[in-house]
């Protein structure tokens, strides 16, 4: 074997070995890394207009970038997620005591349907209310169970809870501080075309501030109305169920609509007619309108991705990598359809 060719294949062999050695020692730190990352790519425009007003601190601005980081993005979901702690975990307490029952709802509303409804319903075993109320009270039970168990495996695990957050914070400074040299030299030992190592590039943060943006903003908005119109309704838990419906807010078309629809019928069945038109109307004409006015506007066309592939890779995301694969999915599908284009001719709109 050539001496130089037996050089390259051990050099690549290293690199990998050594690269994968890394990736295991901060594969523990996953989440910490990863948000430090996400949080520096969305406040790195903000840390380069202070950075142009005091160019010779670069420690003080990359130092006011992240207490403005704390006070606009962390601070705000530190006290959401200990009203969700204690809401979920009353929730959980009053279903496993009884108090709450979901198929006792249920029965209210079948009561109040007309005959030939349920009949249909009888038809798909709809109305077989031991066995549907044994179902609604375990799903009810399940999804408080799940909140408080993630709840308190946080408290249970607060060292490590706190170790992550403060190697998060410490890496977003650095990364404030030192991003753009460090980007340059990834992209220097990247073995690519430098034009598709920069559209890559471009991709990939255009790609993570458009998802971050449209995703949390259009999620975070259905959440905060949804748990406003059920705190003026008196309806226990608005946090968690506002919660709930920042979630499902990443299903177009029905997303939050799964919460507060349930619970309109049920007032209307109960003969709270007042009640379920208020919850309708807002639920329509508000909540329902947010991801229509909103989405386009933050988003746009940025991704330029289409909206199946968006909600599949979201919520294949989450699915394989937990609460940050819905960055993480649209993230990798972006770069796979930005890598295949590399071998694609452009499209230039001749032939459209």
């Amino acid at each position: 074997m050539h001496p130089l060719l037996l050089q390259n294949r051990t050099l690549l062999l290293l690199l990998t070995v050594v690269t994968l050695a890394f990736g295991a020692i901060l594969w523990p730190l996953n989440g910490a890394i990863f948000w430090g990352v996400v949080l520096a790519i969305l406040f790195t425009p903000l840390h380069r207009r202070l950075l142009r007003r005091m160019p010779r601190r670069r420690n003080l601005a990359a130092f006011i970038t992240l207490c403005l980081c704390l006070v606009i993005v962390i601070l705000p979901m530190a006290l959401i997620g200990i009203s969700l702690v204690q809401e979920a975990s009353v929730a959980y307490e009053r279903v496993r005591s009884g108090q709450l029952n979901y198929g006792a709802y249920l029965q209210q509303v079948l009561a109040a349907l007309p005959a030939w409804v349920l009949e249909l319903l009888d038809r798909f075993h709809l109305t077989s209310m031991a066995e549907v109320q044994e179902r609604l009270t375990a799903v009810g039970a399940q999804a408080s169970q799940f909140l408080a168990t993630k709840a308190l495996d946080v408290g249970q695990n607060t060292l490590q809870f706190v170790v992550s957050f403060g190697v998060m914070l410490y890496l977003l400074f650095f990364l404030l501080r030192d991003g753009r040299q460090l980007a340059a030299r990834i992209r220097q030992a990247i073995p690519l075309d430098t034009l598709h190592k920069e559209q890559l590039a471009l991709k990939f943060t255009t790609v993570i501030r458009a998802t971050v943006k449209g995703n949390i903003v259009v999620a975070a908005s259905q959440g905060a109305l949804g748990g406003l119109i059920f705190w003026i309704l008196d309806i226990q838990g608005p946090v968690m169920w506002g919660v709930l419906m920042a979630f499902l807010s990443l299903l177009p078309a029905v997303g939050a609509s799964l919460i507060w629809g349930p619970v309109a019928i049920y007032f209307l069945a109960t003969g709270a007619t007042g009640q379920a038109a208020i919850l309708t109307a807002y639920g329509v004409g508000v909540i329902g309108l947010v991801d229509n006015l909103l989405r386009p506007v933050l988003v746009g066309k940025d991704t330029k991705m289409p909206d199946y592939v968006v909600l599949i890779s979201t919520l294949g995301g989450m699915a394989l990598f937990g609460l940050t694969g819905f960055v993480i999915g649209p993230v990798i599908a972006a770069l796979f359809m930005a890598t295949w284009g590399l071998f694609a001719p452009a499209d230039d709109g001749k032939n459209s």
